[in-house]
């Protein structure tokens, strides 16, 4: 079976290493991290990935998450990675705008750590 390539942006440390931890304990999934928009395009220019992860709260506006996400549609090598945001604000007019740019849906947080990857696999289709 294939090991998944998850890329998680995400800039809270604390945030970011307990859940690359528990999606690569729960699922056995690689997890590759970014705190930033401009390293999460460069780790895309020289890894695979299978889906990205983004924090929403990690971007300062609508407008920065507006940004990566047409750099990722734009790019023949990520325009097919499916992005899921994790959130703790965002209306369904805000998902809708972020879905005409390759956005799958939205996790909203607090998650239950444990039970992240199992909602990321249903939302992709992905089976256990």
């Amino acid at each position: 079976m294939k090991t998944r390539r998850i890329l998680l942006i995400e800039n809270k440390n604390a945030i970011r290493e307990v859940t690359q931890l528990c999606l690569e304990t729960v699922e056995g999934w690689e997890v590759l991290t970014a705190i930033s928009s401009q390293e999460a395009i460069a780790k895309t220019k020289t890894q695979k990935v299978d889906v990205i992860l983004v924090d929403l709260d990690t971007f300062v506006s609508d407008r920065d998450l507006s940004t990566i996400l047409h750099q990722l549609q734009n790019n023949s090598v990520t325009q097919d990675i499916p992005v899921i945001l994790l959130t703790t604000t965002l209306s369904s007019q805000e998902l809708e705008q972020f879905t005409k740019l390759g956005v799958r849906t939205a996790i909203a947080k607090p998650f239950d750590l444990m039970t992240l990857a199992s909602q990321v696999s249903a939302v992709l289709g992905w089976n256990r």
